[in-house]
């Protein structure tokens, strides 16, 4: 064991929103390197979504199976226990991050060894895994590429299907060259930047470690209630090795990735590639049940496996009958690829392992927004509604956009730790409370309406460029709209003589 740091960058106490994107904006390399990616992931979507006639079919169906597994969420996860453990895995309920975190480290203590190979799993992220193995002398390596690149560069993922996205191929050689040699084989020498030659270092520098590590820790997209199978979709073969090499296997999964039945997956392997890789099917996709993919019979595939169902705030998501949508997602990242937002701020200042718009209604409902980042979430969108338009499984984000900053201005009950409570609103949201009560008044007396509609013309010339006081902030980072010379009421009378 070396002295080496192999945890994944955990998020300290972040800023609001706007305060985080501030320096992303300013940088041109990093908006360079997102403008190009996201531009070609979801020009790539748009075609291989059009290739398929019944798309709208298919999205409906994947949010109805999804929606029918969320109001039986209960039921369901009992049975996927009943066939995990019928097929000679181990089930185990965390209710948090610290308690899955307890129950893995300890899972990977009894086994004697010091190490894990890790494949993609935002869950594990979510809550700090990595940290937590390195507190107890565990040594933990990612291999999926990049999110290999973000660790070994000491950074954090800044998309979920393309962690180092905000990382360039020179940037990506430099990283290599200079801490490959710190955690294992290191980089050859004079490697270049081109693509294969990258590729090249990082299979050397995993196969390493695949044939070493005896414990593998992965999530699993999907998880079949009625055969207790998990499903890992990926394109690297990085999944394939961990899930089939090591002795022992700890899956840590959401409780929302449940679906009930094995042929409920026919919808989602053709919604979920076509909308995060824009392939038809993902290179590889692994399903494995109990004891790996061959129950150990011919020594194909772990001898031990355990489950950790994490729900970490889910079960209080779900109790919002508007928020709850949010966990139908599959995690595909088309609402990135396509939102105005994140495609200039990156996805450090979302201060979550969940960034973008899926990021901006998930972080704060499994959170909560008593931190000034989860209650600046919600506002970092411009409610374009493009990323409901790409979304497979139809997440209606700016719907639950406006019901989190109803929630964060106006405060009111919500669930916590299974608990119903009522939150206070968050701070700073006093002038926008007053607008809102002011709004409310003059709509409900047209006549003081049409007033004020008038005097607004006549003063038109008088219009500030900025607002001034606690309005300030809101014409910081916007035009303040020109004033049309006349009310439309006006304007209708004159035109239509009061005529429907």
């Amino acid at each position: 064991m070396t002295g080496t740091f192999v945890g994944m960058p955990s998020f300290p106490a972040f800023p609001a929103f706007p305060e985080a994107a501030r320096e992303a904006v300013g940088d041109g390399v990093l908006r360079a390197n997102l403008r190009h990616a996201t531009h070609t992931i979801r020009d790539k979507r748009a075609r291989a979504v059009a290739e398929l006639a019944d798309w709208d079919r298919l999205r409906a169906a994947g949010k109805a199976v999804k929606d029918h597994t969320l109001r039986h969420l209960d039921r369901y996860l009992l049975q996927l226990e009943e066939s995990v453990t019928a097929a000679g895995g181990t089930v185990h309920w965390a209710a948090d991050a610290d308690e899955a975190n307890r129950i893995v480290t300890g899972l990977v203590l009894a086994t004697g060894h010091r190490e894990v190979v890790k494949v993609k799993s935002m869950a594990t992220q979510e809550i700090g895994l990595n940290e937590a193995l390195e507190a107890a002398g565990i040594a933990a390596y990612e291999t999926d590429l990049a999110e290999l690149i973000v660790q070994l560069g000491h950074d954090r993922p800044s998309h979920i299907l393309v962690p180092a996205i905000h990382r360039n191929r020179a940037e990506i050689r430099e990283i290599f060259a200079a801490e490959m040699g710190r955690w294992g084989r290191p980089a050859p020498d004079g490697l270049g930047d081109d693509p294969r030659e990258l590729a090249e270092a990082a299979r050397l520098h995993l196969r390493e470690k695949f044939l070493r590590a005896k414990v593998a820790v992965s999530g699993a997209n999907f998880m079949v209630a009625e055969t207790g199978t998990m499903v890992v979709f990926e394109s690297e073969g990085n999944g394939r090795m961990c899930l089939t090499l090591p002795e022992t296997l700890i899956s840590v999964v959401g409780i929302e990735k449940v679906v009930p039945t094995f042929r409920d997956l026919e919808i989602f392997l053709q919604t979920l590639p076509r909308s995060s890789t824009a392939e038809r099917m993902n290179p590889y996709t692994t399903m494995w049940t109990g004891l790996g993919p061959s129950r150990g019979a011919d020594g194909d595939g772990p001898s031990a496996f355990h489950l950790v169902l994490l729900d970490n705030g889910r079960t209080d998501t779900l109790a919002d009958e508007v928020g709850r949508q949010a966990l139908r997602c599959i995690r595909c990242s088309a609402c990135l690829n396509v939102c105005p937002v994140y495609e200039r701020a990156g996805g450090h200042a979302y201060g979550s392992v969940y960034p973008g718009p899926i990021g901006a209604i998930l972080s704060p409902q499994l959170r909560g927004t008593g931190s000034e980042i989860d209650a600046s979430l919600p506002y970092a969108s411009t409610l374009c509604g493009a990323c409901y338009e790409v979304c497979p499984v139809a997440i209606d984000i700016p719907e639950v956009l406006v019901h989190l900053r109803e929630r964060v201005a106006q405060g009111g009950p919500v669930t916590r730790e299974g608990v119903r409570v009522r939150i206070r609103p968050a701070h700073g949201h006093t002038a926008e409370r007053a607008a809102m009560r002011a709004a409310r008044l003059l709509l409900d007396r047209p006549a003081a309406l049409r007033a004020g509609e008038r005097l607004l013309a006549r003063a038109r010339r008088l219009r500030p460029r900025r607002l001034p006081g606690p309005g300030r902030a809101w014409t910081d980072a916007r035009d303040l709209p020109e004033l049309p010379p006349e009310p439309f009421r006006d304007w209708w009378a004159r035109e239509r003589g009061g005529r429907a």
